[in-house]
């Protein structure tokens, strides 16, 4: 009981901290909502559906899973605030597992990400995006599994980083390249060589892929669907890569706190 409490607290303080942070709350939601209501209509009015492919859809898609996935893997960010405040030391000398902290950082992060997808749902709706009821109760646990597999990775990426300035320079390196090579604006499935093995070891690739199986396979009349991997195996990766992602990045991250 005193883990799940732990995980519960941790989760609160984050998304209580979001409510308060306006300007985060603004920054958050503009760039998505802007590229879901100008790049995907204009896509779609300047190249039609090449292959019966609708665009509009296929960028929105892109956009909600990895809005989400970036999100909860940014916002993981805070562990690196928390140890420069010593707040986490502070938690990391209470009687309960390291592991449940870390649990409650990614529960807490992912809850954070999915007002975005939210709001990204409600402006794929006014443009034309067909989100019947039943297509968002398939979209919402899969944005969910979306942001805990971000968090995860986050996890690992900050697990060794000393400062919040370190982090800021290197997550666009890793983030922007994946926009491209996850597919979230273009279809990936002509990549030549070169570009399809970095593809392929991309991680938000799997979170795109997964988002779009589940809106393909239950959205009506939006025409082709993109050529994807199965959704079993989208998940499978993205559980295992999870499981990778959380058990290195934990266990580097309390290694870390440990030296200080």
């Amino acid at each position: 009981m005193g883990n799940v409490s732990a995980i519960l607290v941790i989760a609160h303080r984050d998304l209580v901290k979001l409510l308060r942070d306006r300007l985060r709350i603004v920054a958050d939601f503009s760039l998505p909502l802007l590229l879901v209501l100008l790049l995907g209509p204009a896509l779609q009015a300047g190249f039609g559906s090449p292959g019966g492919l609708d665009l509009q859809a296929f960028v929105f898609t892109g956009v909600l899973a990895q809005t989400v996935w970036q999100s909860a893997a940014l916002g993981v960010i805070s562990l690196i605030a928390d140890r420069e405040e010593d707040f986490s030391q502070e938690i990391f000398v209470s009687p309960v597992s390291r592991y449940a902290i870390v649990i409650g950082k990614i529960i807490g992060e992912s809850l954070v990400a999915l007002p975005q997808a939210i709001a990204l749902l409600v402006v794929g709706a006014l443009i034309g995006i067909p989100l019947t009821p039943g297509l968002v109760l398939v979209l919402l646990p899969t944005v969910l599994v979306v942001a805990v597999f971000g968090a995860s990775f986050g996890v690992l990426v900050l697990s060794n980083l000393k400062s919040q300035r370190t982090a800021n320079q290197i997550f666009p390196f890793l983030m922007l390249p994946q926009f491209f090579l996850a597919g979230v604006f273009n279809p990936i499935d002509h990549l030549p060589w070169y570009l399809d093995i970095p593809a392929r070891l991309a991680p938000m690739r799997y979170a795109v892929e997964l988002a779009r199986n589940a809106f393909y396979s239950a959205a009506p009349g939006v025409g082709a669907a993109p050529a994807l991997a199965s959704g079993a195996f989208n998940l499978a990766v993205v559980g295992g890569l999870f499981a990778v992602f959380f058990v290195v990045g934990t266990t580097l991250f309390v290694r870390s706190e440990r030296n200080r």
